[in-house]
């Protein structure tokens, strides 16, 4: 009897085959990052460049694409792949740095070092990070060859790189060292010395230990160096930056719908709610409601129909984590959703996605073509009897429809306003029937758990917290882009050691978490543990996933009105306190940046928030007040600052700003000319006054004055 795993295999070495027949024996592959980030850098032209030099038999390759590899303060990149080679990544490619990677390396094999973000070295030590290859050994393994090249001065010879998953499960930890093209298997931190001595030094690999030789040529896909990526373990972005989004085939080389039809093969659907709920998942949207436990919920009701919603709807400022992963991995979130049909027992699979997101969108369609195609969709996927099938629905960017009920209304044709809960959508949802919804990093987990296994999700993270979680790292941070680590990790460590610290050596003063939900957290709280339970308690919380960094020269005040801001224009005006509670402390707000402050503004605004948290309908109105309250309870001095001295340290507030000429002015009348209100007066070589008056504080004479003849407190 053929299983679904039978039929999965047989497509499986199908897909391998079209690869190796595509890109294995190709001298070089050449992969071009094109997340949307990377394509706003640029990315298509340097495409366009490489592939006119293959059409002119300029050089002789294969040239392809990957999503996002999360460095977006660099982009964009470029990684040149060479058989018994090491591979090769390049960073702030534009059309002139591609075309001397065309010359010098793809024609003279010299790597063009200046923009060459690893690669560049005699040797690389690549280091899988799969998800069986992640275990505390492989931590070990880690710091042990970091130890031992150092002491042995290999620094300037040698880098430790990381790989997605090599495809080889059961040979883990695996270490592989290019370019010998030597992998190291079932590794141990104490084999590593050994390595270090033997094979680095004396170059004599170490045959006593278990060594992968020669075979079939395997096509190593690396994405980071350690300075960056070492605190870091991928699972929801394990693919991402390393395979062809828009070919299923490389999705079913690194284990894709291998956990579905394992799930059709050999586990009812109760034993899939039931691994679910072991591996502590819990969801990625915000709320951080145990996932089993919704999924156990909605498989309980009885129905003729039920639903399974994937929430894309990310409408969060500064956040792409959504849209990165689907960009980058398509098919995990849609493998997640097909496994999740199963366990409720729905045949119906919803995507709501949000318009401003063509590429995702653009990706996704591909991908459910291709799924399709292959039998992964549709009727009776992989011969099993089980059917399923996926569309998508566009959002128009409301951030209420973020809200699961509120989506649910936009869904149905309504306008996406939130209502009371209970009845939940797992009773009665879509078209008021059974729904099980999620969002996109919730499912992107699922097709590890079942095939890792819960025990080895569980073991990741902290007691309450289980795995890790994605972050859009961004504002005034050395290394912005998307980041995934284990729940536990500190902000700390986030900031200063994956973020690499503040943005010229600035100060830092606030990371704000959760988006414009979240909270401003103080310098006190960086040892706080990103996880549920210790960001609440810090005065934050998780939220989807956005983590802004902020510095000295920001305004907490002006911080708290900006996010304010955008949740007041957000509010659908459904109840009354996010509607006019919001209005009204954004009122107080934009009084107390404009030096209009009043005494007893700030007790206003606490009584506010914490009646707006209490009474309104839904999680955006109950967690709008989260940037005010959070600034006053740990940065309540800047408000009082603000409302009894007329001053804004920072200098971001410019009504609270006074211009003054000193003794520096040489009368080059520079200033004069382009005050927009004539407040400066003088005559030529004469020092200048301004009348304070007349001043609107817009700071063009500071701007423009080139002799530091202007003072602004």
């Amino acid at each position: 009897m053929t299983t679904p795993i039978d039929v999965l295999y047989k497509k499986k070495l199908q897909a391998i085959d079209r690869i190796y027949n595509k890109t294995y024996f190709s001298d070089k592959i050449i992969y071009v990052g094109m997340a949307s980030c990377e394509i706003a850098a640029g990315s298509k032209e340097i495409m366009e460049i490489f592939k006119d030099a293959v059409k002119k038999g300029t050089i002789m390759t294969y040239v392809t694409q990957r999503g996002c590899v999360g460095l977006c303060s660099v982009e964009p990149t470029v990684d040149i792949v060479e058989k018994g080679k090491m591979s090769v990544r390049y960073i702030n490619v534009n059309a002139e740095v591609a075309k001397k990677i065309i010359e010098e390396h793809l024609k003279k094999g010299q790597i063009v070092k200046e923009h060459a973000y690893f690669g560049a070295k005699e040797k690389s030590i690549v280091i899988c990070q799969g998800a069986f290859c992640l275990n505390s050994e492989n931590q070990r393994i880690i710091e042990a060859f970091k130890e031992n090249i150092e002491n042995n001065n290999l620094k300037d010879k040698v880098e430790i790189c990381f790989s997605g998953c090599l495809g080889m499960c059961n040979e883990g930890p695996i270490v592989i060292v290019y370019p010998d093209n030597i992998a190291y298997t079932k590794l141990k931190a104490e084999d590593v010395k050994l390595i270090v001595e033997r094979h680095l030094i004396e170059g004599k690999p170490v045959e006593e230990l278990n060594i992968l030789k020669n075979g079939k040529p395997r096509f190593i896909k690396v994405f980071g160096t350690i300075d960056k990526f070492y605190k870091q373990k991928r699972i929801v972005l394990r693919n991402c930056g390393l395979i062809d989004p828009e070919n299923i085939d490389e999705y079913l080389a690194v284990r894709g719908y291998e956990s579905l039809a394992k799930v059709l093969t050999y586990m009812t659907p109760q034993q899939v709610i039931e691994e679910v709920k072991k591996s502590g998942l819990r969801g990625r949207g915000g709320a951080g409601y145990p996932t089993g436990i919704k999924w156990e919920l909605t498989a309980k009701e009885s129905s003729d129909e039920k639903f399974v919603i994937c929430n894309a709807d990310e409408g969060d400022p500064g956040a792409f984590m959504d849209r990165s992963t689907i960009e980058g991995d398509p098919h995990s979130i849609i493998e997640g959703m097909i496994i999740g049909g199963y366990a409720i027992g729905s045949n119906k699979g919803i995507i709501y996605i949000r318009a401003e997101y063509p590429l995702a969108v653009e990706r996704l369609n591909i991908a459910l073509e291709q799924a399709k195609k292959e039998g992964f969709l549709g009727e009776n996927i992989l011969g099993s009897g089980f059917s399923f099938d996926i569309e998508i629905r566009l959002g128009a960017g409301a951030f209420v429809c973020g809200e699961e009920t509120a989506l649910i209304h936009s869904i149905e044709g309504h306008r996406g306003m939130p209502r009371p809960r209970p009845p939940y959508p797992s009773v009665k949802g879509l078209f008021d029937k059974p729904t099980l919804v999620n969002n996109v990093e919730t499912w992107a987990n699922i097709p590890v758990i079942i095939i890792s296994g819960s025990e080895w999700f569980s073991e990741i993270g902290t007691k309450r917290s289980k795995g890790t979680k994605v972050f859009a790292l961004a504002g005034k941070v050395k290394n912005t882009g998307l980041i995934e680590v284990p729940m536990g990790t500190t902000l700390r460590e986030i900031v200063y050691e994956i973020g690499g610290g503040i943005l010229n050596d600035k100060k830092f003063k606030a990371v704000q978490t959760g988006g414009p939900s979240g909270g401003c957290l103080a310098e006190e709280h960086l040892d706080t543990p990103v996880d549920y339970e210790s960001l609440v308690s810090a005065g934050s919380i998780m939220g989807s996933g956005g983590m802004i960094v902020i510095d000295e020269e920001s305004c907490m005040v002006a911080v708290a009105k900006f996010f304010l801001e955008f949740t007041q224009d957000e509010s659908c005006g459904k109840c009354t306190p996010c509607r006019e509670g919001t209005k009204r402390m954004l009122e107080i707000l934009t009084r107390i940046v404009e030096g209009k402050g009043q005494e007893g503004d700030i007790e206003k605004l606490e009584r506010l928030g914490d009646m707006i948290k209490k009474a309104s309908l839904c999680g955006l109105g109950q967690s709008a007040p989260n940037p005010v309250l959070s600034t006053i309870k740990n940065f309540r001095e800047e408000y009082e600052e603000h409302i009894k001295n007329k001053k804004c340290r920072a200098r971001f507030c410019t009504n609270l700003l006074t211009y003054e000429i000193t003794d520096n002015c040489t009368g080059c009348t520079a200033c004069k000319k382009v005050c927009p209100v004539e407040a400066i007066s003088g005559s030529p070589k004469q020092k200048h006054l301004i009348n304070q008056q007349i001043c609107i504080k817009c700071g063009a004479c500071w701007r423009v004055c080139r002799f530091n003849a202007i003072s602004r407190s």
